[in-house]
């Protein structure tokens, strides 16, 4: 039995934490998890963190093969996910089917939440830059490093909450208003990659391998995530 020590980003939170349960169950083996933005994860590993396995957004594992820190024969997709809005459940959600509804529908909240250093909501900051109504929504912001944003709609401190969309479905007492438009919308492929250090390549191989089932791809659909 080995303990496998995962850096994992926000937006994986709700599946890890459905699926890593039942690959204990099944391998014998534990799973230590760290979760936190890419960027921040990013930082840590910077500063001599280190792991078994990650599982991060965008170009971080490219980055940590070049860095010599993942093996890059064990580099993975594992799945992909876009930013929604999310309102307290049972409350009216915004029409955002268009951009121009977008814009209404943010301007019109009395408060919206978004993440400092989530990739997500780094994106929403250059949005409404670009969609020009960056000023009236500083009024409204509701910020916080990184976390699930939606848990702050959940205990009624903003109105919408924006992220990526499995991290909205992820917290209880909040519904997906629905995905932005196509014309913004942004994506996010989630990719794995053992560390080139790892005490546990095989015990990781393991948890990869299970990770890219059809069992696991089922239950990514399920929280908001297009599997690999």
């Amino acid at each position: 039995m080995a303990t496998i020590r995962l850096f994992v980003s926000n937006s994986m939170r709700g599946v890890v934490s459905e699926l890593i349960p039942k690959f204990e169950r099944a391998s014998s083996h534990q799973v230590a998890i760290s979760y936190d933005p890419a960027k921040v994860m990013m930082e840590r590993i910077a500063r001599g963190e280190t792991a078994d396995l990650a599982i991060l957004g965008g170009s971080a594992i490219d980055d940590l093969i070049k860095a010599g820190k993942v093996a890059a024969d064990s580099k993975r997709t594992i799945s992909s996910c876009g930013v929604g809005v999310a309102v307290l459940a049972g409350t009216k959600k915004p029409d955002i089917g268009s951009v121009e509804a977008f814009k209404r529908a943010l301007l019109a909240a009395k408060s919206v939440a978004w993440t400092q250093e989530g990739a997500s909501g780094m994106y929403f900051t250059t949005l409404i830059e670009r969609l020009g109504i960056a000023e009236p929504m500083k009024a409204k912001a509701v910020r916080r490093p990184g976390g699930l944003i939606g848990e702050l709609v959940a205990a009624r401190k903003a109105e919408l909450a924006i992220q990526q969309i499995p991290e909205l479905m992820a917290v209880p007492g909040i519904e997906l208003a629905g995905p932005f438009p196509p014309e913004i919308q942004v994506t996010t492929v989630s990719v794995a990659g053992i560390f080139a250090g790892s005490g546990q390549p095989d015990a990781a191989k393991a948890l990869l391998d299970f990770l890219t089932t059809p069992a696991a791809a089922r239950v990514m659909k399920a929280k908001g995530m297009e599997p690999a």
